[in-house]
Formats: C-alpha cells, sequence, structure tokens
C-alpha cells in the first residue's frame, strides 16, 4: 500500500545504492578492497573455534566488518550492493520512521570486529540513518590472533600464516607475552625455518637431541627478543612508514645471511640488528 512514507523509504534506497556504486569506483580504481568478510572464510583461515558465550550489547556498527551468509549483498559500509533486496530494506527503513522496535542483530565477535548472523538490513539501514550504535544479541568465538576492523583479505593471508605459525611453535603458550606482527608474506614461515635452524645448532652445540618447545623458547629468547631490544632502542621503525618490529627482524636476518654468504662472519643477533641500525642511519 502506499503511503506518505513509500517515497521517503525508496529515496533513501536509492541514495544508498548510488553511494554504493561510487565506493565500487573508487575500490576499482584505487586497487582497494571494499567486500565485506566473510565468516566462513575467516573461520576456515584462523581456525575460529566457539561460539563461546552470548550477551545483548550495544555494538558500534563500524566495528562490524563481515557476514556469515550476505557478503556478496553488501559492501565494506554495508551498503546495498544489488536492487533485488529492496524490498527487505526499505521495510526495515520504513520501521525506522515509524519508530518501530525491531529485534536485535546477531553477531559473531572476533577479536575486536564483528560478523552478522542474522540482521544484515537492520545494519544497513541504521548505518545510512547516521546510527553509530546498534543494539545486538553478540556471541563470542575464540580465536588465537586478534582481529581489527581495518583487516583486509591480504592481512587475513598472514594472519592465516600466524594461527599456523603459534599451533605448530606453541608460542602464545610458551611465552604469551609474546606479540609478533608481520607484514611481509611467508614471512611466518621463515620464522619456522629459523627455529628449525636454530635447533639444529643448539643440538651441535650442546651436544644433545633438543627438543622442539626448547628450540622454540631458546630462539625467542636469544635469537628474536635481542633483535627486536635493538630495534625499539634505536627507534628506526619510523624510517619503515608501515613496517613492523617482525618485519625488521627478517630484514636483518635476510642480511646477516647475505653477509655470511659472501665470507662475512657470522654476527650475534643483537650485533648483527646494531650494524644493520647503523647502516639505515647513514
Amino acid at each position: 500500500m502506499f503511503d506518505h512514507f513509500t517515497t521517503q523509504v525508496r529515496s533513501d534506497f536509492a541514495r544508498a545504492r548510488f553511494k554504493a556504486i561510487l565506493r565500487q569506483v573508487r575500490s576499482l580504481l584505487g586497487g582497494q578492497p571494499d567486500r565485506l568478510l566473510s565468516y566462513d572464510e575467516v573461520k576456515e583461515k584462523l581456525r575460529i573455534g566457539g561460539p563461546i558465550y552470548r550477551v545483548i550489547q550495544t555494538v558500534r556498527i563500524a566495528e562490524i566488518v563481515g557476514s556469515l551468509n550476505r557478503y556478496h549483498q553488501f559492501d565494506r559500509a554495508f551498503l546495498p550492493l544489488q536492487d533485488q533486496i529492496a524490498n527487505r530494506w526499505q521495510n526495515i527503513d520504513r520501521a525506522y520512521y515509524q519508530d518501530v522496535s525491531l529485534p536485535p542483530v546477531v553477531l559473531y565477535k572476533v577479536g575486536d570486529v564483528y560478523f552478522v548472523v542474522d540482521g544484515h538490513h537492520r545494519v544497513s539501514v541504521a548505518r545510512e540513518q547516521g546510527q553509530e550504535f546498534i543494539e545486538a544479541d553478540v556471541r563470542e568465538c575464540f580465536t588465537k590472533v586478534n582481529i581489527t576492523k581495518d583487516l583486509t583479505p591480504e592481512d587475513l593471508e598472514i594472519l592465516g600464516e600466524k594461527v599456523d605459525f603459534l599451533e605448530r611453535t606453541g608460542l602464545d603458550r610458551l611465552r604469551p607475552k609474546a606479540s609478533i606482527k608481520l607484514t611481509i608474506p611467508d614471512g611466518f614461515d621463515r620464522m619456522l625455518e629459523h627455529i628449525a635452524v636454530h635447533r639444529y645448532f643448539m643440538g651441535l652445540e650442546m651436544e644433545r637431541g633438543i627438543s622442539e618447545e626448547e628450540a622454540v623458547m631458546h630462539w625467542y629468547d636469544r635469537v628474536y627478543l635481542p633483535i627486536i631490544g635493538v630495534i625499539r632502542r634505536s627507534s628506526i621503525l619510523r624510517r619503515f612508514p608501515g613496517k613492523t618490529e617482525g618485519d625488521l627482524y627478517l630484514y636483518i636476518l635476510d642480511r646477516q645471511a647475505y653477509l655470511s654468504g659472501q665470507g662475512r662472519a657470522l654476527l650475534s643477533p643483537a650485533r648483527a640488528a646494531r650494524e644493520f641500525v647503523n647502516k639505515v642511519k647513514r
């Protein structure tokens, strides 16, 4: 039935679709992904467990970055990508104008962000109407790595490698305060190689078998942390925008391996880090 709200909700949907088209164009031109994250993809790569528990709470809409099953229908700003969802979207929009109370949306919480299980149109309308928060039935899920709202598909690949690294090394259990962040693809695989080589030479030096756990702790304490300590004291990271301490650790060991291949004596981790810092600062 046509009423005085019909023109308004149709206009709202048309405006939202136009915004979505503009965002798609900017995304294509700028090379920046603008799609919602798929919960199933994130769950598979990061081996998410749960949901653990549930609670009704108010959630910041900007922290909702993904969907369980409708990630093709909305973009990262939850603007509608398909004209086919117009009727449902407009009905929710009409309820907004009529001040009709709607049930909480259902969300999965993973790290610092949320994925919509039920209520995609409610999230979309609320965001388009300028709401900052929304009432939600939240089910929190377990993850070994933290996820933030700026997560990209490329970041997801690296976080998946980090999960593999933590599961194989147990570093999060052996050294609970350890926090290694990388932006370099395959960086965690290279760290696994470092640990394997470190374990081999530990065995030669100590003339006994070395367990994986002992090698991991010794590598972290005697190789990784000394290098990170030099990086922090030097403030050299400011010269590498967008990079992390872990990235510089890899740069330093790559350089040390190269120099060793050129006949240079193998330096201690801390000394190799200091030499790298001094070279960069020249």
